[in-house]
């Protein structure tokens, strides 16, 4: 009797890591779209900028947003920031107006985005792995 034993282990480390990018990208598109529902709209500039990036070396996905006022839709400002700014400020707006503020209220449209989804998350790694 002979035994022929094949090695498929490369084979099969491969189609994991197929599958675990996939699924990245799967819940990365999901999650955009979650967000840019979310996600306040006066211009429609930051709704359009949020996407998402698999980072493979990391079997991660990143969303977010490079606006530079993201992060404060997205957190808020002065008194509304924990650690924020306590005392109101002025400002001069691009039409020459002065407005007086303490701050902008948290508009969460990216952790939301995440957080309240995690199952969803879950599986679609599960369906992409189980194949």
């Amino acid at each position: 009797m002979v035994v022929e034993i094949t090695d498929n282990s490369g084979l099969v480390r491969e189609e994991l890591q197929a599958a675990v990018l996939r699924a990245l990208e799967v819940c990365g598109l999901t999650a955009e779209g979650y967000a840019k529902l979310l996600c306040p709209v006066d211009t429609g500039n930051l709704r359009n900028s949020i996407t998402h990036q698999v980072q493979p070396e990391e079997q991660a996905v990143y969303i977010g947003t490079n606006s530079e006022y993201g992060p404060y839709v997205e957190l808020g400002t002065g008194i509304h920031y924990p650690g924020g700014r306590q005392t109101p400020w002025i400002y001069q707006d691009a039409r020459g107006r002065w407005h007086r503020t303490r701050g902008q209220r948290a508009q969460p449209f990216l952790k939301p985005a995440v957080a309240d989804h995690a199952q969803q998350y879950r599986g679609i790694i599960e369906r992409e792995l189980h194949g």
